[in-house]
């Protein structure tokens, strides 16, 4: 199955979007729009596998060219994944810090 260039940037976009949204939630403040794409995208199948593994439906999927994004479970994917990432982070930043 292909996707247009059109299609393409359209599914970036709303990734972009929803990553956004999930790091505002997650507590990210570093990072531009591709961050926010990539967090989007990985957040979609974080996301998604947590729904599946819950037997949860997916809720509010965009379609594109025959593609479907899940734009609820990316943004909850994307704010879990982003909170965890800090929690990780945090932890070594504080042992290693010098006063």
């Amino acid at each position: 199955m292909t996707i247009t260039l059109t299609g393409l940037i359209v599914l970036l976009v709303i990734a972009g979007i929803c990553g956004a949204i999930g790091r505002a939630i997650g507590g990210a403040t570093r990072g531009g729009f591709l961050i926010s794409i990539v967090i989007g995208f990985i957040g979609a199948l974080f996301g998604l596998f947590i729904a599946d593994k819950m037997n949860l439906p997916e809720l509010l999927r965009v379609d594109i060219e025959g593609h479907s994004f899940p734009i609820l479970w990316s943004i909850i994917g994307a704010s879990l994944f982003v909170a965890l990432i800090h929690l990780l982070s945090a932890g070594a930043t504080r042992r290693f810090r010098y006063r």
